[in-house]
C-alpha cells in the first residue's frame, strides 16, 4: 500500500477522509482516521479563523499524526438586488413551512480567507488542500517555504494541469460520483461531470505530481480500483458520513444509511454552486425556480437559516444532505473500522489477483 502520497505526507495507508465542511468533519473523526493510519481532514471552510484554530488545536490534542485542513479558494459574490429580492419571495414559502420568520437581514460577507491561512501557518498544520480553485502564488509560496503540502482539487484535466503549474504538491482529482459541492473552477460545472474512472487515468497522464482519486469510493474495491488507475490514494468522504465520530445530524445519517445509488443529484438550490446530494422537498421544488439563483456564496447565505430551522426541527426535507453515489456501501462503523476494513479488502483483492495471474 506504499505509494509517492504516503511517503510524501507519512501515511500508513493511502486513504484521505475528505474535508467535508459544514460540521461532519469533528476532531474526534479527523484523530481517529489520522491514528488509524490515514489522513484526517478538517473542512475548515465555513469556520471562522478563531474556530479554526480552536479545531486545529483539539486535533491536536487527539492525534500525533499527521492531518489536513482545507479551505475554500474565495469567489467574488455575484447576485443583483432584483434576483435576491426574487429568490427571498421563494425562499419565504420554505420559511412559512418551517415557521421562522420571512425576509431575515442578510448578513455582511466577511473576508477571512488570509486569516484563515495564517492561522494555519501560525498553527504549523502540515498539509493544506485547496477547493474552488487556486490560491495566490503568494499564498502558495507562504505555505511551502514553511514545509507544509499543499492539494488542490480539479474536476478536469486541464485544472490539474493548472493546479500543477501554480505549485501544488498533490491534486485530488474529483469524479462526478462525489458528494458534497464540485469543485470546478474553470468551466462551468456541468461541463466537467467526468466520472472518477474516466478522470483518474487521463489525469495521471498529464501531470507529474501524485493524484487522489475522489468520487464514489467507498471500500477496498474503490481503493484497488483507483491505484490500478494510476491514482496514489483515496479520499473518502460518503464513508465516514454515518460513523460515530462524524458530526452530521443524527437525520442526516439516516438518509445516508437509506439511500440508494440512484438517490442523489446536483443541485444549485442551497448554496448557488453546483453539489451532489439526496434529493429532498427543497431540491425537488426548487426545480421549478423559474428566476436565476444568486452565485455561491451568496445563495449559500440566504438559505443559511432554513436549513438550520431544518436541523433544529429534525426535518431532512429542507437540509442539505451531500452525499456521493455510493451511498448503499454506507455503514455505521466507526472511522478506524472503516479504515481497517478498507485495507483488509483491499490487501485480499490484490493477493486474490496476483494468484488469478499465471506465471510466465
Amino acid at each position: 500500500m506504499e505509494t509517492a502520497l504516503t511517503r510524501m505526507l507519512d501515511l500508513q495507508y493511502p486513504i484521505i477522509q475528505a474535508p467535508m465542511a459544514g460540521g461532519p468533519t469533528t476532531p474526534e473523526l479527523i484523530a481517529a482516521v489520522s491514528n488509524a493510519g490515514g489522513l484526517g481532514s478538517l473542512g475548515a471552510g465555513y469556520l471562522t479563523p478563531d474556530q479554526t484554530r480552536e479545531a486545529i488545536k483539539a486535533i491536536k490534542q487527539l492525534t500525533e499524526r499527521p492531518f489536513c485542513v482545507n479551505l475554500f479558494v474565495p469567489e467574488q459574490p455575484n447576485g443583483s438586488s432584483s434576483a435576491i429580492a426574487e429568490m427571498n419571495g421563494r425562499l419565504n414559502r420554505y420559511r412559512a413551512e418551517l415557521g421562522i420568520d420571512p425576509n431575515p437581514p442578510t448578513p455582511a460577507s466577511i473576508e477571512t480567507f488570509e486569516e484563515q491561512v495564517q492561522v494555519l501557518l501560525d498553527e504549523r498544520v502540515p498539509i493544506v488542500s485547496f477547493t474552488f480553485g487556486i490560491p495566490s502564488l503568494d499564498i502558495l509560496h507562504a505555505m511551502q517555504q514553511r514545509g507544509v503540502i499543499v492539494i488542490g482539487t480539479a474536476t478536469t484535466v486541464e485544472e490539474g494541469m493548472q493546479l500543477e503549474a501554480a505549485g501544488v504538491d498533490a491534486i485530488v482529482a474529483q469524479g462526478s460520483e462525489a458528494g458534497g459541492h464540485r469543485g470546478t473552477f474553470l468551466t462551468p460545472a456541468n461541463d466537467a461531470l467526468i466520472g472518477t474512472m474516466a478522470l483518474i487515468p487521463q489525469m495521471v497522464d498529464r501531470v507529474t505530481v501524485p493524484v487522489i482519486a475522489a468520487g464514489g469510493i467507498m471500500d477496498g474495491r474503490g481503493l484497488v480500483a483507483s491505484l490500478a488507475l494510476g491514482a496514489s490514494a483515496v479520499q473518502m468522504g460518503t464513508a465516514f458520513l454515518a460513523c460515530p465520530e462524524s458530526g452530521a445530524h443524527a437525520a442526516y445519517k439516516s438518509k445516508i444509511l437509506s439511500s440508494r445509488e440512484d438517490s442523489t443529484d446536483i443541485t444549485y438550490a442551497f448554496s448557488g454552486k453546483a453539489a451532489r446530494g439526496i434529493r429532498n422537498h427543497f431540491m425537488n421544488s426548487m426545480r421549478s425556480y423559474p428566476g436565476t439563483i444568486p452565485a455561491y456564496p451568496v445563495q449559500n447565505t440566504m438559505t443559511r437559516d432554513i436549513r438550520q430551522a431544518a436541523a433544529k426541527a429534525n426535518n431532512p426535507a429542507y437540509m442539505s444532505l451531500w452525499a456521493g453515489q455510493g451511498t448503499r456501501l454506507a455503514t455505521e462503523r466507526g472511522a478506524a473500522d472503516v479504515v481497517k476494513q478498507t485495507i483488509e479488502q483491499a490487501s485480499a483483492l490484490i493477493s486474490s489477483m496476483k494468484k488469478a495471474i499465471p506465471k510466465p
